[in-house]
């Protein structure tokens, strides 16, 4: 290993935890909440993960243009977010989205609603932490994956206990310009080696005729997986506690809805690119039928894109670090629903003094759980996730915020159970090849869901 690209990943590591520790731990002057960039950056620090990175240059090595629902997903929901959900969400006076569920549905249906919904979340979590092996793996060749997968887990604890939400934010910023610089460096790259952006259209193009499939079709995958892909991200980001509640921690509702849009705007170029740079390995590999895919991105920035060292060690820590901050971004939404919407209620007197220890306890978890060979296809992980935290709480927050007070809590809980509990059961069958849904296991769970609320509705106008 290059000692350059050693103190590259160096530079980035220190200087990324290390502006989150010191801004986290110090104190904050004038006026309460966040500014625009800030918010943004920590809407950024924690949608622009792993998945959107390292997990689509993975999915693009082998399907193209499927690769982009992750972020064209994120923008989408960027979107809507701040145009339809936020002012209800700000006006019910919750600091949670199951906060307004137990409010509108009773506790029992709060509670399920935190239970299943950070299952989702959690679910998220493990392709963070395989993009951080992703990195780990190629600076350190012949590294053991639990060990790989192990110290994502520590600088995911480190990175959001001791920097908070403030601390995020920033380094949020500061990753947010890591990563686009990471990003158009490796296409620039990628497209140049392929002799411009016609021979690369053609190279394409000629892939796709060998391969059987349509490596330009965001459809590759089929319609109805890929399509149920871009909903299940919709879904998923409008009903996680984590971007809302990042939202709702600006200053100003205008500042939260630009920094959302800035969002939507700066998704989509990051997929693209990483998505040339897939494409690109597959003539780089001597055989891609034995390649680590999920490695495509890293292993192109080290052994193939000609970057100098000390570069590639900047970005591959940038990289590392992209993973780390989502991951614990979502362990933090995770351990403050838990202890808002769980703990405090029954035990006050602990209330608050649980997301630190809750933290630390989720990503443990985590991280044991990615060490075993559950598969390492990271944003099929996102797209599961994402599906999920959709199925639980869409529908019943939509009739919450829309249809107050016309639903009986029952049929709250009920579709609450069945939807994430059908998205769950289809979406992991399907996944390891038990069964062959035709299309994603969203549209079954979400299906679920509606019809149950709907069926509430009717029985309380009856």
């Amino acid at each position: 290993m290059d000692t350059m690209t050693l103190i590259g990943v160096a530079i980035s590591l220190v200087s990324l935890v290390g502006l989150s520790v010191y801004t986290g731990m110090k104190k904050s002057k004038g006026t309460g909440g966040l500014s625009v960039a800030v918010t943004t950056g920590l809407l950024m620090g924690t949608i622009v993960g792993g998945s959107s990175t390292v997990g689509t240059a993975q999915l693009a090595f082998n399907y193209g243009m499927s690769a982009c629902w992750f972020t064209f997903g994120c923008a989408i929901a960027c979107l809507v977010l701040a145009l339809m959900f936020y002012d209800p969400i700000k006006r019910s006076g919750r600091s949670t989205l199951v906060g307004i569920i137990d409010g509108e549905y009773g506790e029992r249906a709060g509670t399920l609603a935190t239970v299943l919904n950070s299952v989702g979340m959690f679910i998220n979590i493990l392709s963070q932490l395989l993009s951080c092996s992703a990195v780990v793996l190629v600076v350190f060749p012949g590294t053991p994956g639990p060990v790989a997968i192990a110290a994502g887990g520590v600088f995911m604890i480190i990175y959001v206990v001791f920097g908070g939400t403030k601390g995020a934010g920033i380094v949020g910023i500061l990753k947010t310009v890591l990563i686009y610089v990471a990003m158009v460096s490796c296409a620039r790259i990628a497209i140049s080696q392929s002799g411009g952006m016609t021979a690369f259209m053609s190279y394409v193009e000629g892939l796709s005729a060998r391969m059987g499939r349509n490596l330009f079709s965001p459809f590759g995958r089929g319609l109805g997986t890929d399509l149920g892909a871009g909903i299940s991200l919709v879904l998923g980001v409008i009903t996680t506690q984590t971007y809302t509640q990042a939202m709702l921690a600006s200053r100003t509702d205008r500042g939260a809805k630009i920094s959302a849009l800035l969002c939507a705007l700066m998704m989509p170029p990051l997929g693209l690119m990483g998505i040339a740079v897939g494409l690109h390995m597959r003539s780089l590999v001597p055989d891609p039928s034995t390649f680590v895919t999920r490695t495509a991105l890293t292993s192109f920035i080290l052994d193939y894109s000609g970057m100098h060292p000390l570069l590639a060690g900047i970005i591959l820590g940038a990289l590392f670090i992209t993973a780390v901050g989502t991951g614990a971004g979502l362990a933090l939404g995770i351990a403050t629903v838990v202890d808002r919407e769980i703990i405090s209620k029954r035990r006050p007197s602990l209330a608050g003094k649980t997301v630190s220890p809750g933290i630390a306890a989720v990503v443990t978890v985590a991280t044991l759980l990615s060490c075993t060979p559950i598969g390492d296809t990271i944003l099929s992980f996102g797209f599961l996730s994402m599906c999920l935290r959709g199925c639980t709480v869409f529908a019943p927050l939509c009739f919450a915020l829309w249809a107050k007070g016309k639903i009986p809590g029952r049929y709250a809980e009920i579709s609450i159970t069945a939807g994430s509990l059908i998205a769950l059961a289809l979406g992991l069958a399907n996944m390891y090849g038990i069964i062959k849904l035709p299309c994603d296991s969203v549209f079954f769970g979400i299906g679920a869901g509606m019809i149950v609320m709907l069926l509430g509705l009717k029985k309380q106008r009856s």
